[in-house]
């Protein structure tokens, strides 16, 4: 839709909610038609100032439903206001900053601050940014209770609290302090709460902390089957440090003719075009921070095919259409599966035929599912190619390249090299060395290849009531519950971490950690048992090498600690 219809769309859409023309505009702007079910129910309730409880799971437009009202309601208020004016708790450190990035965009019309804070981070730049002021933060809740105590965060000018995603805060074990922070902020304040499940645990958050809360149920109406039906859906379950690696394998293994890479921030656009392009791609990127000029030129590159890789965020590939795209690449599993139906309709038209590949971290095996449910389309989750793999797939373009060059003839000004060396070589092999050639000259020579880790996707696991054991020596145990079914039937590992009750250590902090670093679900940690000087925490068995290695070098509870299998223990 060209930007004289989308303008048309806005004016009937959001414009009828009441909500600040500023943000009406910045809403335009970033490609908004009209407002998703949960937006058109929850933003004039909240504009009201009343609570809310609304049930949606991700993917329908939430942080927007509490984002603009949020906005808008703070543009009504004294710029002399103590800061911060609303505080939105999350679950992880991933979403405080996609929620921190969707409100900066709303809000930047407004000149509204947004700060994101979360674990894994250092306390100086967060507590600085905080002294200087933020009308939104976003934060986790350990590392918000933490800055609480610090008297880093102070809560006496906050007029909203958002809980997004509740359910599963409760599951990661935050309950304590989602509880502590409640208690502790105005009671005149507004408290929305969000969650895709409403079980006992968050009807009585809801009873105590919410003042006769209006409520909004939103169930995601799934896309006609047969959407997409001449596009290719596969996704790979990849480690997030092995993100790029399995990138660069993909584009080696598919060769496609023409592919868009999509991201969800300018900087990881610059980030892959300049690896990429050290790699001998021929690629651009596009993002909102570029001119209309530069714009241009990116894309008549594109289109006249001088680059086959375009590098893209959803805003500024909003509305391209071209011709001869093969494949369409998620580097990231998109917030909103509306995105991803965008993304994906950009293969497959006209009876063209596509290939959508997402890159999808082990935690985000649930958003893909909630994607198949909503577009009746089945995602096959793949093996990582290994080395031998991309070797044959090499190989294989080589004998393509030759085969090509044979149908096409015009060979004759070469055979009197070949028949020079028959003489004193085999026939075989001087066509093994030509075809040699050619394999290291179009960069097909093997290189130190590593293979990239196979991690398997995060799957629902049988209820049953159970515990793990005792952490054997060291006195008294703080000791935590599985938080949900994942973990329980599975074949846990128990690992032992170097921090205890006397570095303050508490459950929620290492299921912090584990979930923010590890991408692991809350459901997925077992029995964790804190002792003195150190910790036990259960995870599936799997798993348990994942998890190691994404806390060596993390910080709990400002330090760093060691982590490693139990039966490890005292080998050192």
């Amino acid at each position: 839709m060209g930007e004289k219809g989308s303008k048309k769309a806005v004016d009937t859409g959001f414009s009828a909610l009441g909500l600040d023309p500023r943000l009406q505009e910045a809403l335009t702007g970033l490609g908004y038609e009209e407002p998703s079910p949960i937006q058109r129910e929850a933003i004039p309730i909240l504009l009201t100032g009343k609570d809310l409880i609304g049930q949606a799971a991700t993917g329908t437009g939430k942080t927007a439903a509490f984002a603009l009202p949020l906005l808008h309601r703070l543009s009504l208020e004294d710029k002399k206001r103590i800061r911060p004016y609303a505080l939105v708790l999350v679950p992880t450190r991933e979403l405080a900053m996609q929620v921190a990035e969707a409100v900066h965009r709303y809000g930047r019309p407004l000149g509204a601050s947004v700060l994101p804070v979360y674990g894994g981070q250092a306390y100086g730049p967060q507590i600085r940014a905080l002294e200087r002021g933020s009308d939104v933060v976003i934060a986790t809740p350990g590392r918000a209770l933490d800055l609480i105590k610090r008297k880093s965060l102070r809560l006496d000018g906050i007029r909203i609290v958002v809980l997004d995603e509740a359910d599963e805060m409760l599951d990661m074990g935050f309950a304590e302090d989602i509880e502590s922070i409640l208690s502790d902020t105005p009671k005149e304040r507004q408290t929305v709460l969000f969650s895709a499940t409403l079980p006992p645990r968050i009807a009585a958050i809801a009873r105590k902390h919410l003042t006769e809360p209006q409520k909004v149920q939103i169930q995601r109406e799934p896309s006609a089957p047969g959407t997409v039906p001449l596009v290719k859906q596969t996704a790979y379950i990849v480690p997030r440090g092995h993100k790029l690696a399995t990138l660069g394998r993909v584009l080696d293994i598919e060769n496609p003719s023409a592919a868009i890479v999509f991201c969800r921030r300018r900087n990881e656009v610059d980030e892959l075009v300049e690896t990429l392009g050290a790699r001998g791609c021929r690629v651009e990127g596009l993002h909102g921070g570029m001119t209309q000029e530069q714009r241009n030129r990116v894309m008549k590159k594109f289109r006249g095919e001088t680059a086959d890789l375009l590098i893209a965020t959803d805003v500024a590939a909003r509305g391209l259409d071209i011709q001869h795209l093969s494949h369409v690449i998620n580097f990231d599993v998109p917030v909103e599966i509306e995105s991803y139906v965008h993304r994906i309709g950009r293969v497959g038209r006209a009876g063209r035929e596509g290939v959508a590949i997402t890159l999808a971290e082990p935690r985000e095996h649930r958003q893909l599912r909630m994607i198949e449910q909503a577009t009746g389309q089945k995602i096959a989750i793949e093996k990582i190619p290994t080395v031998a793999d991309l070797r044959a797939r090499r190989l294989e373009l080589t004998r393509a390249s030759i085969r090509e060059a044979i149908v096409d003839g015009e060979l004759e000004r070469y055979r009197v090299i070949v028949e020079s060396l028959a003489g004193e070589f085999d026939v075989m092999d001087v066509a093994m060395a030509a075809a040699k050639l050619l394999h290291q000259s179009i960069g097909s020579e093997d290189g130190d290849e590593e293979e990239i880790p196979d991690v398997e996707p995060f799957r629902e696991r049988p209820f049953r009531d159970g515990r793990g054991g005792g952490a054997g020596r060291g006195g008294p145990r703080e000791r935590r519950r599985p938080g949900g079914g994942e973990s329980r039937g599975a074949d846990m590992t128990r690992l032992f971490v170097g921090a205890g009750r006397a570095a303050g250590v508490r459950p929620q902090d290492l299921v912090g950690a584990i979930t923010g670093e590890a991408g692991l679900t809350g459901r997925q940690v077992g029995d964790i048992d804190i002792a003195d000087r150190f910790s036990l925490v259960e995870v599936p068995s799997e798993l348990a090498d994942t998890v190691i290695d994404a806390l060596r070098g993390a910080r709990i509870k400002g330090r760093s600690v060691t982590v490693r299998r139990e039966r490890e223990r005292g080998k050192d």
